[in-house]
């Protein structure tokens, strides 16, 4: 944020276009940072395309190019990098090393820049050596390889994204707007995440360690969901729930509703349900001035030490600190 003594400037995205890159993930990050704005309708991010050779054309993985108008000394007035997928790397891909090229464009990056890749964007952070000996993710197609290129490197094929500060990499395709939804939430809080994830129509919040691949997103036909036993829950958070209350819902037996629910959700129901404690409790501290205990209570968590354990396990912060880190002024125009 910004001071009385410093004059506004928003957050600057660099999205690095390569060739043979798809165009869906391209456009995530600006679809994400291009909406939100402040309290004073200013934007909070500015978000550019840039390449590694000067401006011009980009080959996509489509019909069509991409007329890139920055090269890569763009790089360098950067706050965050974000490395989208391609199907070209080539020897990064091939063999986890730079080419003469890419190295010089990524030798523009200024230190402490935040960098975040998505889908195999994760191959060129890794090949410039800014994930060693660190956890990270990409498409579950592809961790196994990642992994064998890169020992050193802490691959977790099974979620949408990790956080590692300032580092950060997802899963493949959609998993990057989670990705840039979660970066959303970490620099102004819920609610503005929350309000572009609307207008995106897209759901507001996966945890990062949600399972990247759900064997039955969508039920077949003719088959029962576990669709009203959540909706249950969502309704009446502050109460006790029991696994046999959900399953009820459903006229299921106990194994039969698990059996399913992690089908179609990717988690456990008791995962799924401090996950949306957690979040419910990140609104309340967001949006009003109730105490830390009351919002213990309207989360579900009974107390306050219980509501702190989760938040630290979540979000590695207490309750009062989340609260004073996210009460901000900023508004959104989605």
């Amino acid at each position: 944020m910004a001071t009385s003594e410093e004059p506004f400037r928003p957050h600057r995205v660099a999205v690095l276009a390569m060739d043979g890159l798809l165009p869906f993930e391209l456009g995530i990050p600006h679809r994400i940072f291009d909406r939100p704005k402040d309290s004073l309708r200013r934007p909070l991010y500015e978000v550019v395309t840039c390449s590694i050779r000067p401006p011009g054309p980009v080959r996509t993985d489509s019909d069509f190019d991409v007329m890139v108008a920055n090269g890569p000394e763009t790089l360098a007035t950067a706050d965050t990098v974000i490395v989208p997928a391609s199907y070209e790397f080539g020897p990064v891909y091939e063999d986890g090393v730079l080419t003469p090229e890419l190295a010089a464009a990524l030798a523009h990056i200024r230190p402490g820049t935040r960098l975040a890749s998505i889908c195999t964007g994760v191959y060129v952070l890794a090949a410039a050596g800014y994930l060693d000996g660190r956890p990270a993710t990409t498409h579950w197609a592809d961790a196994e390889r990642l992994q064998r290129l890169f020992p050193q490197i802490k691959v977790d094929p099974n979620v949408l994204y990790v956080d590692d500060g300032d580092v950060l990499t997802s899963a493949g395709v959609a998993a990057g707007i989670d990705l840039c939804l979660h970066m959303l939430r970490r620099d102004h809080g819920s609610a503005v995440a929350n309000a572009v994830a609307r207008r995106t129509v897209v759901p507001p919040h996966r945890e990062g360690g949600q399972a990247q691949y759900i064997r039955r997103p969508v039920p077949e036909p003719q088959l029962a969901t576990t669709t009203t036993a959540r909706a249950w829950a969502l309704g009446r958070l502050h109460e006790p729930i029991q696994l046999r209350d959900m399953a009820e819902q459903e006229s299921m037996s106990v194994r039969t509703f698990t059996r399913r629910f992690r089908e179609e959700v990717g988690i456990s129901p008791g995962q799924w349900l401090t996950q949306q404690r957690v979040e419910h409790a990140r609104h309340l501290l967001e949006s009003t001035d109730r105490s830390v205990d009351q919002i213990a209570r309207d989360a579900g968590f009974g107390t306050a030490q219980s509501m702190r354990q989760h938040l630290q396990a979540a979000l590695g912060v207490t309750p009062t600190s989340y609260r004073r880190t996210f009460r901000t002024g900023s508004g959104i125009n989605g």
